[in-house]
């Protein structure tokens, strides 16, 4: 009972512990060569099915007709466009010039940048919030990244070939596929397919488990991505420092900015939990590669905080 109590609260870091444990296996382990190699795109082709599902289970839970925006979602959305003016402004205006320094930079903007994660309105829903606020603010943070990049990037990669339709509509096709579709299917689901959505629903958190699934294969990636960076210890120690500042900062605003409206929680993970795994494909698309490590680090503290959450609601209960 121990052991199943443990993996209950710390779900989140064992997910990450076994993803980077068992990547590390499979590349170091000279006679796991073969499997690795085999296992690589398999796991790349199930990532997208795990996180669609996540979405799905969660929207088969959610009160469409509760779902509105609220004030502290406008609050939120400014902080936001604020972080991520703050961050242009020191891009296209350095006080260094150094490669690096724009390399530390844009993997920031990409934790900034990236929309609310998916799995925001499932750890909402583990700490007592709104589900469908979160849910809410989810397609409204979408919607600005969808704007916001397709303005952004061409300032800072002037020399990539960016247009703002081209980079609105793949951007626009990723958000639907991943968002809009579990979220019409659950519709369908709830109101016309009754019987299967009570099973659905009656399995206790089914989003959060799928989720830790998907976190382990998530955390196996970015491992990989680390480890074959092209760059300094030193570079990767500073951008792994500063996505932690951040992490907490944005964690802290959105907690801050919430408590007026009594949504604390749901502030805090609306502006602080990002989709990462969105954020390194728009890092290794239109910037620098090395930019994705950024939310690389960041998924690590990320859920390291909502994993304390979790316990200290586990505590209180």
């Amino acid at each position: 009972m121990d052991v199943i109590r443990f993996l209950k609260d710390w779900t989140l870091p064992v997910s990450m512990g076994i993803g980077a444990i068992a990547y590390l296996v499979f590349a170091f382990v000279p006679q796991l060569d073969a499997a690795g190699r085999f296992f690589s795109p398999v796991m790349e082709a199930i990532l997208p099915l795990f996180m669609f599902l996540v979405l799905f289970v969660t929207f088969c839970k959610v009160d469409f007709h509760k779902m509105r925006l609220v004030w502290w979602h406008l609050w939120v959305s400014l902080f936001n466009l604020l972080f991520v003016g703050i961050v242009m402004v020191i891009i296209l205006f350095p006080p260094f010039t150094s490669y690096s320094y724009l390399i530390v930079m844009e993997a920031l903007l990409m934790c900034i940048i990236s929309p609310c994660a998916t799995a925001a309105a499932v750890v909402t829903q583990k700490l007592g919030g709104s589900l469908e606020q979160t849910t809410t603010y989810t397609f409204l943070s979408n919607l600005i990244t969808v704007l916001l990049v397709p303005v952004c990037f061409p300032m800072i990669e002037k020399g990539a070939d960016i247009s703002f339709l081209s980079a609105f509509t793949k951007i626009l096709y990723q958000v639907v596929i991943l968002l809009v579709v579990p979220m019409l299917l659950a519709y369908v689901v709830k109101h016309y397919m009754r019987r299967l959505h009570a099973r659905i629903v009656a399995v206790r958190d089914l989003s959060f488990y799928l989720w830790g699934c998907s976190l382990m294969i998530v955390t196996g990636t970015t491992v990989k991505n680390i480890v074959h960076a092209e760059a300094s210890v030193w570079l990767l120690s500073a951008i792994a420092v500063l996505a932690l500042v951040l992490c907490v900062v944005q964690f802290a605003v959105g907690r801050f900015v919430g408590h007026f409206s009594g949504r604390a929680q749901e502030g805090g993970q609306a502006l602080g939990q990002k989709n990462t795994a969105f954020a390194i494909w728009l890092g290794i698309t239109y910037l620098n590669p090395l930019s994705s490590v950024g939310p690389g680090c960041y998924i690590l503290w990320q859920n390291i905080i909502n994993s304390v959450e979790i316990w200290q609601k586990r505590r209180e209960k």
